[in-house]
């Protein structure tokens, strides 16, 4: 009887841990159900007005924005940036890692710190875990505040799974870059080898910074408890160039993530092209009928991802095992193989743009904090559709013949990574 009574107790206990960790898992956002049929384009006027109401995000005017290719171009330029600072250096990052580069930033920002200036450094505990001693005592000794974003811990464990992947450094409330690219040294260089990975950031002066600022003073304050306010952190805009830009803050907060209405709602109003390039392409059930469909009603759609160079082997095979259906409706899939390929952007009808850190997946979509700056412009989406074309000629396509004569062993492989399709 007693015996009885402890396998109860231990089935109730698996039950229980079972449940608790499915919980932790499962992304508390899905795909919108409904909506997803709109028959107006990109072009039209029902666009903007559409997409700045259902992300309640207003478009901003008076932006510059710098496309940035590889560490050479936007370390330099962020560097460069952290050493005008005058009053306040906000920096929020998914990597901060150790290394020649790591300790390059944390000898500026504490330089800028002993100057006087405020700086307030929000890390995720999950992803900058290498930065190692050296570097927080460079940063902790000069001043400047270090702070991680959900750190593991049995009290917070309903937050574990929700991480902070944005990149923003934010300066004097005025300047700020966002994109793929953390603090490490694969991404220094310009992706001469399989070592250095393949990225871009940009460069932002307007309005647009602002919510980027916001992003950080959310996240900050949820952390600390602290609230960051005035016009050290938030000056009164003021114009820096020409473009109008959306700079979309997304959390698993809400319905659907604003990253992923941003992505699917453009994809379903696109009527020319579409050109995704993310290192992680992993879409759900909704993005693929989206896609297909948009295929089939005539858009040349071209996917760019991550090749044989891949930092997440579940996330490669989970987005191989995908590729099936899009390649039988006529979508083109490209493999980038020099490298890592961590883009992160999409350009629409050669006319609508998103830059940013979100990855086309669950994690990104339903999991994580990130943030995207959306362009209508032609001149900005022509910059990237060449990005786009000069790192075509270096992958490899994909057929539907190849990807059908997969070995039984790489589909078992994927079959089993199926399994932790949302995390990746």
């Amino acid at each position: 009887m007693i015996k009885m009574a402890r396998k109860r107790w231990l089935l109730v206990i698996v039950l229980v841990l079972i449940g608790v960790a499915i919980f932790l898992v499962n992304p508390i956002e899905e795909s919108p159900k409904y909506g997803l049929d709109h028959d107006f384009a990109i072009e039209s006027s029902e666009f903007l007005p559409s997409l700045a109401g259902v992300t309640n995000t207003p478009f901003a005017p008076g932006n510059r924005i710098d496309i940035l290719n590889n560490g050479d171009q936007f370390y330099p330029a962020m560097l460069e940036a952290i050493g005008q600072a005058r009053r306040t250096i906000t920096f929020e990052a998914y990597i901060f890692g150790a290394g020649e580069i790591g300790r390059k930033f944390a000898e500026a920002i504490a330089g800028k710190a002993r100057s006087g200036v405020t700086v307030k450094i929000l890390l995720d505990a999950v992803g900058s875990p290498n930065i190692g001693d050296e570097i927080l005592e460079t940063l902790r000794g000069s001043g400047c505040q270090v702070r991680w974003y959900h750190p593991l811990s049995w009290y917070s464990i309903d937050r574990v799974n929700n991480r902070t992947h944005r990149k923003s450094l934010v300066i004097d409330g005025r300047i700020g870059f966002t994109g793929g690219a953390g603090i490490a040294d694969q991404w220094l260089g310009h992706a001469q080898d399989s070592e250095h990975w393949r990225d871009i950031q940009i460069r932002v002066e307007g309005p647009a910074v602002v919510p980027l600022q916001t992003g950080f003073a959310q996240n900050w304050l949820e952390t600390t408890g602290e609230l960051v306010s005035g016009d050290a952190f938030f000056p009164q805009p003021r114009p820096a160039g020409a473009l109008s830009a959306q700079s979309i803050l997304s959390d698993p907060e809400t319905g659907s993530s604003a990253a992923r209405i941003m992505y699917y709602l453009s994809i379903v109003c696109a009527r020319k092209s579409i050109l995704i390039a993310n290192s992680y392409f992993v879409p759900d059930q909704r993005a693929i009928e989206i896609l297909t469909d948009a295929e089939r009603r005539g858009v040349d759609v071209k996917v760019m991802v991550a090749g044989i160079h891949n930092d997440n082997r579940i996330a490669r095979d989970n987005s191989v095992r995908l590729y099936g259906k899009l390649l039988e409706v006529g979508v083109e899939i490209y493999e980038y193989n020099p490298t890592m390929l961590h883009h992160k952007y999409m350009v629409c009808d050669g006319v609508w743009s998103t830059v940013g850190t979100t990855s086309f997946d669950n994690r990104s979509f339903g999991l994580n904090d990130e943030s995207n700056v959306c362009v209508y412009d032609r001149d900005f989406a022509a910059q990237l559709a060449r990005i786009f074309s000069e790192d075509l000629a270096a992958c490899r396509r994909i057929t539907l013949e190849e990807w059908r004569g997969r070995g039984v062993l790489t589909k078992l492989r994927e079959m089993v990574a199926s399994l932790l399709r949302d995390q990746v």
